[in-house]
């Protein structure tokens, strides 16, 4: 299984839950809505909708549906991002920080990239037009050290 590329740093989970008045109707949210970001925020690592439900079933009346339709509401709304392993799983996770990876097409691991190369392109691309951006992801795909052939 493929593992998760980046963790978590702390922030302030209270304050990105505020809303902005420059949010749209999706600034109203839902119960199961606020019940999704606070699983999110208690993982150091993404989770799959099935995870999320699981654990969420365990302590609240909710079906698999809701947790859906809730990621859906919260991805458009900016508060959460996804990505996609290498066996087709959407993980998704809270947008509090990029998230970078290098990830291995044979074995399956993913290792953090710690540096932003496209962080002030996302800010020049902001402030010169009328797009809101709020996240971006940045993958490169290829072989780990362990699964790399051996140099002739």
């Amino acid at each position: 299984m493929q593992e998760a590329c980046c963790e978590f740093s702390q922030f302030n989970f209270k304050k990105m839950l505020k809303p902005t008045p420059s949010d749209d109707c999706l600034t109203r949210r839902t119960n199961a809505q606020e019940t999704v970001l606070a699983a999110l925020q208690n993982h150091r690592q993404p989770m799959s909708a099935q995870g999320l439900y699981r654990e969420i079933k365990a302590k609240h009346s909710v079906g698999l549906t809701t947790v859906y339709r809730s990621l859906n509401a919260l991805q458009k709304s900016g508060h959460i991002q996804h990505r996609i392993n290498l066996e087709g799983t959407t993980l998704y996770s809270l947008t509090n920080h990029d998230r970078h990876c290098m990830t291995c097409l044979l074995c399956g691991q993913s290792f953090p990239i710690n540096v932003c190369p496209v962080a002030e392109l996302g800010e020049q691309l902001q402030d010169s037009s009328k797009f809101k951006i709020f996240y971006h992801t940045l993958e490169f795909f290829g072989r780990c050290g362990a699964c790399a052939p051996a140099p002739v």
